[in-house]
């Protein structure tokens, strides 16, 4: 609850307004590999429709923004299925904000000072951070050379096109196991997982930037390289805390993106998501922003040095 408390003192301090979205939604995401939780509205004269709890408040937020909203946060309640780790929970609190007309190197700068505020060291499983040191900040492009002696932008083209054989080439190389049906993102995500992370300083925060934009599926392209995307992520004691764009706000580009993680997810899963036109309506109007969503619970299960997300969980699910 102090964390809690001083989160909200933050925010106050710095002009922003503390809302609330709904969460009942026409769709959870836009995202291949998230999966919501469904449920159904009876109306009174018997209709029923399909809707989803929210994978992160996001699409409320950017209704918001779009309504006129210039600096938001919320504490919100996510749901996410088909999770269940030491970092992982199926309902979990999520806390994501927004500036308007600011760029996002303005929220990677908010989200090292609260994770400042939180404590000066954080903790997991023997790993301790400083907090107050300086955050490594690396592009992805640099942490993929740096731990793998992989040239990813060689695979990432100007129009969002991806060289997948050419990366399988170099991932093997660089020791990764691959399936014949990995596709680039899989590729992406192995190597991420097997090369990348595992060597990230535990003892400082690190600030990774600049993903491909194949991984940035809700952040606009970079002005000085359309092949990477207003993406970042920090990481703590070898644990992901937070993950922020420059939002995207072409719409038609964005519906684009929008169906293509659905036809993944179908593929993969055997289940996709309807659109959320409303959403798709605000990215349209909404101004340039730049948001960050934070794993709320991750952050104090590192401040309390807890092992497990469930140990800072009112009531987890069994």
């Amino acid at each position: 609850m102090r964390i809690r408390s001083l989160v909200r003192a933050w925010f106050e301090k710095r002009g922003f307004t503390e809302v609330e979205t709904g969460l009942l939604q026409a769709s959870p995401c836009a995202e291949t590999h998230l999966h919501g939780f469904a449920t159904e509205r009876v109306f009174p004269d018997g209709r029923r429709e399909t809707l989803y709890l929210p994978t992160s408040p996001e699409f409320g937020a950017k209704k918001l923004l779009a309504a006129g909203e210039k600096r938001i946060f919320e504490l919100a309640r996510a749901f996410r299925n088909r999770e269940a780790s030491a970092i992982h929970a199926p309902e979990f609190t999520m806390l994501e904000w927004y500036r308007a007309e600011e760029p996002y190197g303005t929220v990677i700068d908010d989200t090292i000072a609260l994770i400042r505020a939180a404590g000066p060291t954080l903790t997991h499983r023997k790993r301790t951070a400083d907090t107050a040191a300086e955050p490594v900040r690396l592009t992805i492009a640099e942490a993929f050379k740096q731990f793998a002696n992989i040239n990813l932008l060689l695979t990432v083209g100007g129009h969002g096109e991806t060289d997948r054989d050419g990366f399988a080439a170099m991932a093997t190389k660089a020791g990764v196991a691959l399936a014949g049906d990995d596709t680039w993102e899989d590729i992406f995500t192995r190597v991420m997982a097997e090369l990348i992370e595992p060597e990230l300083d535990p003892s400082v925060l690190t600030v990774l930037y600049e993903y491909p934009a194949p991984e940035a599926a809700l952040a606009r392209r970079t002005k000085h390289d359309p092949r990477v995307a207003e993406r970042f992520e920090v990481y703590a004691c070898g644990v992901e805390l937070a993950n922020g764009f420059g939002e995207l706000t072409d719409a038609a580009e964005q519906r684009v993106r929008y169906e293509a993680a659905m036809n993944e997810k179908e593929r993969l899963y055997g289940e996709r998501y309807p659109v959320d036109e409303e959403f798709l309506a605000a990215v349209a109007v909404m101004p340039e922003a730049s948001g960050v969503a934070l794993g709320f619970d991750r952050l104090v299960m590192l401040a309390s040095g807890a092992d497990r997300i469930e140990q800072v969980i009112w009531t987890p699910l069994p």
